[in-house]
């Protein structure tokens, strides 16, 4: 056992280290694709972080779908991951606002653009309750292919309004990591090569991590429905609760809640499509507190930025209230 622990240590620094790295490349890239914050946040940074919660249940799901365990584990990182981002990392970046607020590097004020996160919000609520109102008619292939379809669509429509909706530009942009080590300029090919280097090491120091809690959890006797629902995807979302802490710390709050509020439009887009075609797609029990949970923190935000324009930190922290309510209900079971 204290192999494992060790073992969850070191990814986890792996994870820290490749944040440090990608939030580096992905703002450089962002900015010479001519992208602004939004687009770069609610797209790039997000659909990159997303990687290692999104290969996991597709490779349960459809490599081992014959196994009604693996099918089971899929079905619950679907669900788990929408969860864990519209609480756990809205509650971490909340406080990260506040512990620098404290230590004087930034006010608790957040300067998030409330059109981009109001986007992301609303496409989520839209997308994600259609994919869960789904589950009640899941013995219907065809009506699940459409829901499936439809989702696909509209996460294209979503792509193109962010790219094609106004947002402010890229602000004091540090150098490049590997342009200062070799000592040359920004050039696009560099970039390229540090963001996929960051990646890498994000999905390898994920997969890493739930190698070993994985294990740590069997000898707990955790059932594999609740290992994917609440320990994985800590795992696979730690990439995205990792940039946003450090974009806190920068007062980039745009890029720091689209990357989450980005991942949540596209985690309920992909990988859903794969339930709906590749599993019973029957989120009876905990997938359904899990969703239940994941849209009631959504829609908390969503009213809140609609009513205020703005967000508040101590608003983020409520949600983790949220992630405490499943954890009190699974341990009731």
């Amino acid at each position: 056992m204290s192999f494992d622990i060790l073992m969850l240590v070191v990814s986890l620094g792996l994870i820290l280290l490749a944040s440090l790295v990608f939030t580096n490349g992905v703002e450089l890239l962002g900015a010479r694709l001519g992208l602004h914050q939004g687009a770069t946040g609610s797209i790039l940074a997000a659909v990159g972080t997303a990687l290692p919660e999104t290969i996991i249940p597709i490779i349960a799901i459809v490599v081992y779908r014959h196994d009604p365990q693996a099918v089971q584990v899929g079905i619950g990182a679907i669900a788990g991951a929408p969860f864990m981002l519209a609480t756990l990392a809205f509650f971490v970046t909340g406080a990260s606002v506040l512990i620098y607020a404290a230590l004087g590097r930034r006010t608790t004020q957040m300067h998030a653009d409330p059109r981009v996160i109001g986007r992301d919000l609303s496409f989520f609520l839209l997308l994600y309750g259609a994919a869960v109102l789904a589950t009640f008619a899941h013995e219907c292939f065809p009506l699940r292919a459409l829901v499936a379809g439809v989702l696909l669509c509209s996460y294209v429509v979503y792509v193109r309004r962010s790219i094609q909706a106004a947002g402010a530009h890229h602000e004091k942009l540090d150098a490049l990591h590997l342009a200062r080590l070799f000592r040359t300029g920004n050039h696009g090919w560099l970039i390229a090569l540090q963001v996929a280097a960051a990646l890498g090491l994000m999905i390898g120091g994920s997969h890493l991590f739930v190698r070993f809690v994985s294990g740590l959890s069997s000898e707990l006797g955790m059932s594999p429905l609740i290992l994917s629902m609440i320990i994985t995807p800590i795992a696979t979302e730690m990439p995205e609760k990792m940039n946003s802490v450090i974009w806190t710390a920068q007062r980039k709050d745009t890029l720091a809640l689209g990357n989450i509020t980005g991942a949540l439009v596209f985690q309920c887009s992909v990988p859903v499509v794969f339930g709906l075609l590749f599993t019973p797609w029957d989120l009876r029990g905990a997938p359904m507190v899990s969703a239940a949970l994941a849209l009631s923190g959504a829609g908390l935000t969503l009213v809140w930025l609609r009513r205020r324009r703005a967000l508040s930190p101590y608003l983020l922290l409520a949600c983790g209230l949220l992630y405490a309510v499943f954890v009190f209900y699974v341990c009731r079971r």
